[in-house]
């Protein structure tokens, strides 16, 4: 029988493959000024407003030692996950994610869908003027499209036994022409993964456009439904689940990114549950693959947890990086 033997989280901005000088040298700013943000009430807001309210000690967190301390941070993160992953040598990788208009489009934007086929593709690089565009391009293949192996017979098992616990999913054999996998498989086949990749199951999870995301109870009954569904696959394989984005974006909430990493050391099922739909917009709204993560691992020990609040300009935009070990 298949056995569920590692959970990892990661968020997966652009930030995490920027480099130092990027971070420091306001590589983000024009960005994050054009953006429409909303502030720890759900409220909208612009740039502007955030950098009135920006706390006395503002300058402090943007200071260029506490940056270089935090980048530093981070790249040792990504590099304990990447061991762990290898270390657990799973079979397959069951990666919930969400996608952002780069398979799907709002002709058909499904809450919940599960990757059959034998092989998903990431794209080739383009080519990238600016340090943000740079550091997406990362995220893609140097001189040619890669295609990387899934696993569709535990994929149709998933569909199968999901259906009979009561959800109604959406599925895919193959990518649209001209489409490739989206940056939260793309982040983990580049960043997380090494020279041997392991077969992924690519489960996308709507979560980051109204009306149709996922509850966030919803959420934790899907990662506990995969957890049984792993159990009943009859072939004897290591698997794991991974739940790639979040944590709060683009304003940095460190209160509620924290709570949510204490929910999962002491398996808050009900925090998870409830979490209020007010923290979960925009890029926030990708917390919702961790709350599934949270319902998948029950069975399985917390082993580490790093937080690092990535702050990238004096209003205090950024991402709150988020990165975490069950076994």
């Amino acid at each position: 029988m298949a056995r569920l033997v590692a959970g990892f989280g990661t968020s997966h901005s652009p930030m995490l493959a920027a480099q130092l000088a990027d971070w420091q040298n306001g590589a983000f700013l024009s960005r994050d000024r054009a953006r429409q943000f909303v502030d720890f009430e759900g409220n909208p807001c612009r740039y502007e407003d955030l950098l009135i309210r920006a706390p006395a000690d503002a300058a402090a967190r943007m200071a260029p030692e506490r940056l270089a301390e935090r980048h530093a941070a981070v790249q040792e993160a990504i590099a304990r996950l990447r061991t762990d992953l290898a270390a657990a040598e799973l079979d397959v990788l069951i990666v919930v994610g969400d996608d952002q208009e780069e398979l799907f489009d709002h002709s058909n934007m499904p809450a919940i869908c599960v990757f059959r086929g034998q092989a998903i593709t990431n794209a080739r690089a383009a080519q990238a003027q600016d340090p943000l565009a740079r550091a997406r391009m990362r995220f893609q293949e140097d001189g040619a499209d890669v295609d990387y192996p899934c696993h569709p017979g535990l994929a149709d098992h998933l569909i199968a036994s999901l259906q009979t616990f009561g959800f109604d999913l959406s599925v895919m054999d193959v990518l649209p022409a001209g489409r490739a996998e989206g940056h939260a498989y793309s982040y983990i086949h580049r960043f997380c993964m090494g020279p041997r990749p392991v077969p992924m199951v690519p489960l996308f999870l709507n979560a980051y456009y109204p009306p149709n995301q996922p509850t966030p109870a919803r959420c934790h009954a899907l990662g506990e439904a995969l957890a049984r569904a792993i159990a009943a696959y009859p072939a004897n394989l290591r698997v794991g689940v991974l739940a790639s984005g979040g944590l709060s974006h683009f304003l940095v909430d460190e209160d509620f990114d924290n709570r949510v990493l204490l929910a999962l050391r002491q398996r808050d099922a009900e925090f998870f549950r409830t979490a209020p739909l007010s923290k979960l917009h925009h890029g926030s709204s990708e917390i919702r693959n961790w709350i599934c993560l949270a319902g998948a691992v029950g069975e399985l020990s917390l082993r580490w947890v790093t937080y690092v609040p990535g702050y990238r300009t004096p209003a205090l935009t950024g991402t709150g990086l988020g990165f975490a070990s069950f076994a």
